[in-house]
């Protein structure tokens, strides 16, 4: 008897191990998706793209990227916000989904703050002022003062005045005290072809859709809108350097429905961290642009949420925002 007891015992020890690990394991068991609000090729796809590949290898299960461009972020956000809380919908979510927006629109059809819960914080997405390559214009300063010089003759393109790049160069703008003619574009892919073709004389962009025009010898910056020179670009300024405490970047996050459960958010805030964290990864996504920050899981997550809101609130009394 005490034989056999010993051998029961034995194969329970055993088979614990492996039940707990079914449960732990539970999720995913079918394939995952990332929703976003940009058009296939755009940054943020690049970026989702890249991390899915990798979390399909990690998690065991396909994930698909599901583009719904479109309406300022709202047609995807309003989709992700609308989604099964079933830990098998998380949205690849942007700084004007949600953040911006709610300074922009009076009402959205979601709510930036309560329908969703955070995951994991992946990338900021620096932006840039940027000349055509042949331009005299050699610095910042160089543009502010001919701006002066000349009130309303100096051109600043972006992509619109209620877009991120359009808010970043009303700031810069009412910062530096300018007196330039901000010209909105129906893109900012517009806005750039415009100052190739000499027909604004500078812009105001996202690093990750101009950083190979630059490359190619068709573009050049002259200064970065982050708090500290981007690793890469060096030698380009910060315009913190010049205005301080300025630091206007996008980001990425991922978020989830509210009411997703913990085990689906906890899992996969932790294999975006991991992955994050892998150098081969951090550097595929700074060829393109982004630069990698994983924060630490999920409480570090919200916690940034919660300041950029605060953060923006100031930004948007500065330059007079209003929601319309």
């Amino acid at each position: 008897m005490q034989r056999r007891d010993f051998i029961q015992a034995s194969v329970l020890a055993l088979a614990l191990p492996q039940g707990w690990a079914q449960v732990r394991s539970a999720w995913p068991d079918k394939p995952v998706k990332f929703i976003l609000s940009q058009p296939p090729g755009s940054g943020p796809d690049n970026v989702a793209r890249l991390l899915g590949d990798r979390l399909a290898r990690s998690l065991g299960q396909a994930l698909v990227v599901e583009n719904k461009p479109g309406g300022q972020n709202i047609i995807g956000a309003q989709a992700a916000a609308r989604s099964p809380a079933d830990g098998y919908t998380f949205y690849f979510a942007t700084t004007a989904a949600l953040v911006t927006n709610k300074h922009l629109f009076k009402t959205l059809p979601y709510d930036p703050e309560k329908d969703f819960v955070p995951v994991a914080f992946v990338a900021k997405s620096p932006f840039a002022v940027l000349v055509k390559a042949d331009s005299p214009l050699q610095s910042m300063q160089e543009l502010i003062a001919r701006s002066k010089a000349d009130p309303g003759k100096l051109s600043l393109a972006n992509e619109g005045p209620r877009t991120f790049g359009g808010i970043i160069a009303r700031l810069i703008q009412t910062r530096a005290a300018m007196q330039a003619n901000l010209v909105g574009y129906a893109s900012v892919g517009a806005a750039v072809q415009d100052v190739m073709g000499g027909h604004a004389d500078a812009v105001v962009a996202d690093m990750a859709s101009t950083a190979q025009l630059v490359r190619q010898g068709r573009l050049r910056f002259l200064a970065v809108t982050s708090a500290r020179r981007v690793a890469g670009w060096d030698q380009v300024s910060a315009l913190s350097e010049l205005l301080p405490g300025f630091d206007m970047v996008g980001w990425f996050a991922v978020v989830a429905p509210a009411g997703t459960p913990a085990e689906a958010v906890q899992r996969m805030s932790k294999e975006l961290d991991t992955l994050l964290a892998d150098a081969d990864v951090a550097q595929r996504m700074a060829t393109m642009g982004p630069i990698a920050e994983p924060l630490g899981g999920v409480e570090a997550t919200g916690s940034f949420l919660r300041r950029e809101h605060e953060r923006w609130n100031g930004v948007a009394k500065e330059i007079g925002l209003l929601p319309e």
